[in-house]
């Protein structure tokens, strides 16, 4: 029996013994990819946020690597920012500043100036928790946004590496 599992025992008035196990979390567990009801979840749809520990493991190469390919399918580009397609197919729609060029059957390759900004409007709306309405007023009223975007990552990298720096000291 698991240790995460609580055993009661009735008797009823026959005498007969009547074993129940119930999960400490009260729900019947069907399997690891199985939702409550028995059926198969679905790899679509929104993340929950218990699902997403840490938002900053987007894998974005460093801009030597990234800009020695052309164009990345948008594919590669969620697989980058561990976002769905249709979420970046959403916001492709909703901000101007992304412009990915789109071959005659409709398939969506992004250039590494697209994945940059897609870095930095993934910044507003993940990390500092901006709506897309005031993403969208930032990125107009704050032209250099890219570039203090830039410096910020880049002070941040320098914060952990002297903070590696000190504690191999």
């Amino acid at each position: 029996m698991a240790p995460d599992q609580i055993t009661f025992d009735f008797n009823d008035s026959s005498g007969k013994k009547e074993s129940k196990t119930k999960h400490q979390n009260g729900k019947k567990e069907y399997g690891n990819n199985l939702n409550f009801a028995g059926k198969i979840k679905s790899p679509r749809g929104r993340k929950n946020l218990k699902d997403i520990i840490d938002i900053d493991l987007i894998e974005i190469p460093e801009d030597e690597i990234l800009f020695k390919k052309v164009y990345y399918s948008i594919g590669d580009v969620s697989k980058m920012f561990n976002e769905n397609a249709s979420l970046v197919r959403y916001w492709e729609n909703e901000f101007d500043i992304l412009k990915p060029k789109k071959n005659a059957k409709g398939d969506r390759f992004f250039r590494p100036e697209d994945v940059k900004n897609l870095k930095l409007i993934h910044h507003l709306l993940r990390q500092r928790k901006y709506t897309i309405e005031g993403a969208k007023e930032y990125l107009k009223s704050n032209k250099t946004a890219a570039e203090k975007f830039e410096m910020i990552r880049s002070l941040q990298k320098l914060k952990s590496f002297l903070n590696e720096l000190r504690a191999s000291l």
